[in-house]
Order: C-alpha cells, then structure tokens, then sequence
C-alpha cells in the first residue's frame, strides 16, 4: 500500500494545481501542511501551467492498493 500526501493549490489562472509528497510522516497534523502550503505560496518556487501557485484549496493523504490477479500463467 503506498501513500501520498497531495497539497492542492489555486493557481493564477483559477485551476488546480498538485504537489505530491511521497510516503507522509503519519498522522499528518493538518497545522504543519498549512504551513507549508503559506511558506510554498509565499516563496513562489513553484509554478503551473495556469501560472502562479496563489491560494490554497486543501489537502489530502490519498491510498493505494493493489492487489494482483492472478492469472495461471
């Protein structure tokens, strides 16, 4: 199972732009990654195709599972 800790932000264009962190330091305490959200906003160090990073829109840990079928071959 692999986890991801994805930062949503809005960009200039008004669209929706990801930042995913690999494997999160759980539980992940909400305080912390909105203050890294205000920090990536303030820096300006990344950019979008719809431009600028300009406001946050939320966050979330996101899972995935995979389980494999198996097939006799």
């Amino acid at each position: 199972m692999s986890k991801k800790l994805e930062l949503q932000f809005t960009n200039f264009e008004g669209k929706t732009a990801t930042i995913s962190i690999d494997d999160p330091i759980e539980p992940v305490e909400a305080a912390a990654v909105s203050a890294a959200m205000d920090t990536i906003i303030a820096a300006n160090i990344f950019t979008s195709t719809g431009g600028d990073l300009v406001a946050k829109k939320g966050a979330r840990v996101v899972e995935r599972n995979v389980t494999e079928v198996d097939l006799g071959l």
